[in-house]
């Protein structure tokens, strides 16, 4: 199969550069597959994850918290608000962001933002799943 640059940035840094096979990422109206040769696009990205074929066969995923991908004919970019590893994630971190975002729903109080509390939780979730599938991938490794 054919390889592509791909390269994704956040704010903090150069997150991933490097030749890949494929790419899939979730984009507003829904997931989107880039292989090379693939229809010039710029189209907004929602929280999710990256699904990455590198050009050696392994795939690799991340958690991905919006953003935008360009595709063109050289490269395909992504510039995320953040982005993480599965074992760049602090499990303890998102479970409280979840339980306070969950809280914050529930209650309901004057003056919150549901908005930014749903946001919050589908980040929180979005990285429990990532965390989760290295951990679901260590222990078929273990068993």
């Amino acid at each position: 199969m054919a390889n592509f640059l791909l390269e994704i940035v956040t704010p903090d840094r150069m997150f991933f550069s490097g030749e890949v096979e494929m790419v899939i990422t979730r984009g507003v109206e829904g997931d989107l597959a880039v292989l090379k040769g693939r229809a010039p696009l710029v189209t907004p990205l929602t929280i999710g994850k990256i699904k990455i074929k590198t050009e050696d066969g392994k795939e690799r995923i991340a958690a991905v918290s919006n953003g935008y991908i360009e595709v063109s004919s050289e490269k395909t970019t992504i510039i995320a608000d953040s982005a993480e590893w599965p074992e760049e994630i602090d499990i303890e971190r998102a479970k409280k962001a979840k339980e306070r975002a969950e809280k914050r729903l529930k209650d309901r109080h004057d003056g919150i933002d549901v908005a930014r509390a749903e946001m919050a939780l589908k980040r929180a979730i979005n990285r429990l799943e990532v965390a989760d599938l290295v951990t679901v991938e260590d222990r078929k490794i273990r068993d």
